[in-house]
């Protein structure tokens, strides 16, 4: 049977066209007509040049275009660009075992990191961003079944919420650094991570529920947003309890801003659990 634009054939082979040649493959036939479908070898003169190299970038990481951005000591951010790699799309390849540990061994700092906001308020041992994550996620699942909200995305989005501080820190309003230069670093220090994670299916769903929880753009986000504060709010009353500190700001800028009901319960029970200060 010959290769006609009239028997609609589609042809799949698992090697890339502009690696064949003319040459006989077996491969599968479909037409319109189902008794036409069959897998047997057929010659099939494919003559397909392989495409001319594009010129390359200025600047390469493996196949993904990047630019330094920030820099601290001992830390330097750099940013993909909005494709990741180069004309291609998210891999279901396993992570590579050297990809996986030195992601990994990045996201160790949020273990070590203290929560910025505890320390300039003079907290001692006070808890690191993994910490904070943690409680968060745990909250996640006892919150019980809410309408409309998918309760194991919350919990994957509360421990990636803050997964960009391993890179930036945990960047506060008393840092003096605008919302949207933070909102850059972060980004940036996402697509930093989407590298180290060879820009596969684990790059694209930490980058996904990380832009879902920054833009606030589902019942997830909403939700998650408000176990962030509460989360906060309740460390407070715990510092508060134990250290013998009043820590009135964190209750102050929260007032408000939760969007859920469980939110707004939780809350109220967490401030009627603050310590009386004389």
């Amino acid at each position: 049977m010959g290769l006609t634009a009239g028997a609609a054939l589609l042809l799949r082979t698992g090697t890339p066209l502009h690696s064949l040649s003319a040459c006989h493959h077996r491969i599968r036939i479909r037409t319109c007509n189902p008794l036409l479908s069959s897998s047997v070898p057929v010659p099939v003169p494919v003559r397909v040049p392989a495409p001319a190299p594009a010129p390359a970038p200025a600047c390469l990481h493996g196949q993904r275009r990047f630019s330094t951005i920030y820099r601290r000591p001992g830390v330097s951010v750099t940013a993909m660009d909005s494709a990741g790699v180069d004309g291609a799309t998210a891999t279901s390849a396993p992570l590579s075992p050297a990809s996986a540990i030195q992601f990994l061994t990045l996201i160790q700092r949020l273990k070590t990191t203290k929560r910025t906001g505890w320390v300039n308020h003079g907290v001692k041992e006070s808890e690191s961003i993994a910490d904070h994550m943690y409680r968060m996620a745990i909250m996640a699942i006892i919150s019980g079944d809410l309408p409309g909200v998918n309760k194991d995305r919350c919990v994957k989005m509360a421990v990636v919420h803050d997964i960009a501080e391993a890179i930036v820190g945990d960047i506060t309003p008393n840092d003096n650094i605008p919302k949207e230069e933070k909102n850059r670093l972060e980004a940036a220090a996402i697509d930093e991570m989407c590298i180290l994670l060879e820009g596969g299916i684990a790059a694209e769903e930490v980058k996904e529920l990380w832009l879902e929880y920054e833009n606030n753009s589902t019942p997830e986000a909403k939700f998650v947003k408000d176990l962030d504060k509460l989360e906060m709010i309740l460390q407070a009353v715990e510092y508060e309890s134990e250290q013998n500190k009043v820590l009135d700001d964190f209750f102050r800028s929260t007032e408000g801003k939760f969007q859920t009901d469980l939110g707004k319960a939780w809350a109220d029970e967490i401030r009627n659990r603050r310590p009386k200060h004389k």
